[in-house]
């Protein structure tokens, strides 16, 4: 998430310290195939883009915080300023944070997306369906 100015509150990547802080891991944003973040979200507001990343759509939000919960990972975020969740997007498929990094520690690759959520939508309706036929 650009923001155009320098704000380190609203980094999409975190530092996790460990051992006492005698190390530090950075983390963000997997773009997972579960998308436990789009599954939770009551309003559809987690789409897919282009970039094959998971991305808010800030008109959709209605700032629930339920895909925060939802992230076994920690890497969905709310802004208190626009109550709206934010993430990862990719930048659209250019990641700003990879180009910015002086010692080359991120890069970006592009791997094949899959459509996980055809597949799982399909076996949830049929289960749903039919447990509705049960009763």
């Amino acid at each position: 998430m650009q923001t155009g100015m320098y704000q380190p509150a609203k980094s999409v990547i975190r530092v996790s310290p460990f051992e006492g802080h005698t190390s530090y891991a950075p983390y963000t944003c997997t773009q997972c195939a579960e998308g436990w973040c789009m599954t939770a979200c009551p309003v559809g507001a987690i789409t897919i883009n282009a970039a094959g990343a998971k991305d808010v759509l800030d008109d959709t939000c209605v700032g629930c915080k339920l895909c925060t919960i939802a992230c076994p990972y920690g890497t969905m975020f709310y802004d208190t300023g626009t109550r709206k969740a934010f993430k990862c997007n990719l930048c659209g498929g250019d990641p700003a944070c990879a180009h910015a990094c002086p010692t080359a520690a991120i890069e970006y690759e592009e791997a094949a997306t899959v459509d996980w959520l055809g597949d799982f939508a399909r076996e949830r309706a049929t289960r749903v369906l039919a447990t509705a036929g049960a009763r």
